[in-house]
């Protein structure tokens, strides 16, 4: 089982934001998995990086969506995105400084921001989104 799993519950427009939700929790499961076989060490630099630089760009499309969609909760959203971005940096520093508790705390940093801010925050966004695949009446 995957340290987090994908879920319909995550659902916000079935496109590009989905997407980019899916690729960072693939990336939280494969830190997490590296780091369950005590092999967090070798994976979590490259893990750290990709996940500060996707997460950068995602973030982007995504206020740029906000902008575009005029959703008034843009700038809210934007601090709260502003934070996240400055613990990952923060996170940056004491792998650089040596600490071995890294690995650790990105897991469970990532996993708690992507269930939390989609769940709660991203999900603010689904009447002002257009699904690219919307459900058909009946059909799971």
């Amino acid at each position: 089982m995957a340290y987090f799993e994908w879920g319909p519950d995550l659902v916000i427009d079935n496109g590009a934001l989905d997407e980019d939700h899916q690729k960072l929790v693939a990336l939280v499961n494969e830190l997490h998995t590296a780091t369950s076989q005590g092999l967090g060490h070798t994976v979590v630099a490259k893990v750290l990086s990709e996940v500060v630089l996707y997460t950068q760009e995602h973030l982007v499309r995504e206020e740029a969506l906000m902008a575009a969609i005029g959703f008034p909760g843009l700038a809210g959203h934007k601090q709260v995105h502003d934070r996240f971005m400055a613990d990952m940096r923060d996170l940056q520093q004491k792998y650089a400084n040596g600490s071995i508790t890294v690995a650790s705390q990105l897991s469970s940093k990532l996993r708690d921001w992507l269930s939390i801010h989609i769940r709660r925050s991203d999900k603010e966004l689904v009447p002002y989104v257009k699904p690219k695949h919307p459900r058909r009446a009946g059909v799971a």
